[in-house]
C-alpha cells in the first residue's frame, strides 16, 4: 500500500507552496494601561466600572470586609483589578525624582570626593623594593645573557 502511494505521488503545487498571511483577528493585541478610561459602551456587558483607585492609597485602619485586600463585601471590582490590587507593585512616593536626582548627584560626588582625597596617600609601590643576592641581571636579560636573536638582527 505505502510503496503504491509513493509510486503515484504527485508534485506539489504551487499554490500550496505560496507563504499564509496571517489575518489581523490573529495577530498578538497588547493591551494598553488606559484602555480602561476609553468609553467602550457595551463592551463589558453593563458592568458598572468603579473609578480607578490603586489599593495601596486606601485608609489601611478602616473596617474593610476584606483587610488584606481593603475592600468591603459586595463591592464592585474595577476592570484592571490586577494592577489596581494590593499585590500589584507598590506605587513608590517617599520622594519626587528632583529630590532623588539630588540624592544621587550628592552620593556620586561624596565618592569622588573621598577618591580625590585618598588618591595622594594611595601607596603605588611596596614600603621596601626587594633586593636579590647579586642583583637579577642575568635574569632580566642584562650583560652576559643568552640572546634569542643574533648580533645581525638587534
Amino acid at each position: 500500500m505505502l510503496s503504491q502511494k509513493l509510486a503515484r505521488a504527485q508534485p506539489l503545487l504551487r499554490s500550496s507552496l505560496r507563504p499564509t498571511i496571517t489575518p489581523l483577528t490573529s495577530r498578538v493585541q497588547v493591551r494598553c494601561l488606559t484602555q480602561a478610561d476609553v468609553e467602550d459602551p457595551n463592551m463589558n456587558g453593563g458592568y458598572i466600572n468603579p473609578p480607578a483607585e490603586k489599593r495601596q492609597f486606601r485608609d489601611p485602619y478602616a473596617d474593610w470586609w476584606d483587610k488584606q485586600e481593603r475592600r468591603n463585601y459586595g463591592e464592585p471590582v474595577h476592570e484592571d483589578n490586577d494592577i489596581l490590587g494590593m499585590f500589584s507593585p507598590e506605587e513608590y512616593t517617599h520622594f519626587k525624582p528632583g529630590k532623588g536626582a539630588l540624592l544621587l548627584g550628592a552620593f556620586i560626588a561624596t565618592v569622588l570626593g573621598l577618591c580625590a582625597v585618598v588618591y595622594p596617600y594611595y601607596p603605588d609601590k611596596p614600603s621596601a623594593p626587594r633586593a636579590f643576592p647579586g642583583g637579577l641581571d642575568l635574569e632580566l636579560g642584562g650583560e652576559g645573557t643568552l640572546h634569542a636573536t643574533s648580533e645581525e638582527d638587534r
